[in-house]
């Protein structure tokens, strides 16, 4: 009977420690669910370029939440630079691929070289001129130093490729998500194959 009785305490001693292991387990893996869930959280909570208000090249406000689904290049531009001839092959990309649900965002900035000295008017007048764009023109920003718009706060510092702009028509290429998928030195063209090649790939993902 000593020995029954003691086999019995030693089993219910042993149910005891498997039963407990239960709500000891379940209570270390609630911090991980939490933590997960804030990261989810943060995640979500993360700006996209769909964020941002400017002004377009007339001065009336634009939300870019009205590109959402589209696929984006972002450049940063000016009149006078050795790189302007770019509003050449933008355009060409432009109206080659829009109906495909592409848009091009040109901001005119004069933080090189002192290359976009001119009124919103003097720009809109240039650019409609002597390259007769048709993509949409936003009115002129900051996109280096400490008056650099949040856009591009965004861009040089939050978004997967952070690093300051480096001269006039550096390029972003962003998904239909509104995700910042590529960044394109002012020297690399429009029509450069790497480009090219990450466009038609965004586009033909619906």
């Amino acid at each position: 009977m000593g020995k029954f009785t003691h086999t019995l305490a030693g089993l219910f001693a042993g149910i005891g420690v498997i039963a407990g292991s239960g709500p000891s387990d379940l209570s270390h893996s609630k911090p991980a669910d939490a933590r997960q869930e804030g990261t989810l959280l943060m995640a979500a909570q993360s700006p996209t370029v769909y964020d941002f208000t400017l002004n377009d090249i007339d001065e009336k406000p634009v939300s870019l939440s009205q590109f959402k689904g589209k696929v984006l290049l972002l450049v940063n531009t000016a009149s006078f630079c050795g790189n302007t001839p770019q509003y050449t092959d933008l355009e060409k990309m432009y109206e080659q691929y829009r109906e495909k649900g592409f848009e091009i965002l040109a901001f005119p900035a004069n933080n090189f070289g002192q290359q976009e000295p001119g009124t919103n008017a003097e720009i809109k007048t240039f650019c409609f001129t002597k390259y007769s764009l048709s993509f949409p023109l936003f009115s002129k920003i900051s996109v280096k130093g400490t008056d650099k718009h949040p856009l591009y706060r965004y861009l040089t510092e939050q978004s997967p490729f952070p690093g300051e702009v480096e001269w006039n028509f550096q390029k972003y290429l962003v998904d239909r998500s509104g995700k910042v998928i590529a960044r394109y030195p002012h020297r690399t063209k429009p029509s450069a194959p790497e480009v090219v090649q990450d466009l038609e790939r965004l586009l033909a993902a619906h």
